[in-house]
């Protein structure tokens, strides 16, 4: 699995899991590592373009 790959998948797990609980602490947070996930993803996804 490549690392966009991991990220895209830790990416819809939070956000499953944020919708499936009551916790407004926890889906913060939920919210936060995916806005992470997402911001790697995006560099990610820029350094490669510039890389080919």
């Amino acid at each position: 699995m490549t690392k966009l790959m991991d990220l895209d998948d830790q990416i819809e797990r939070a956000e499953r899991l944020e919708r499936s609980i009551t916790d407004t602490l926890t889906i913060e947070r939920l919210r936060q590592f995916a806005a992470k996930c997402r911001r790697e993803r995006e560099r990610l996804s820029r350094h490669r373009q510039h890389a080919a």
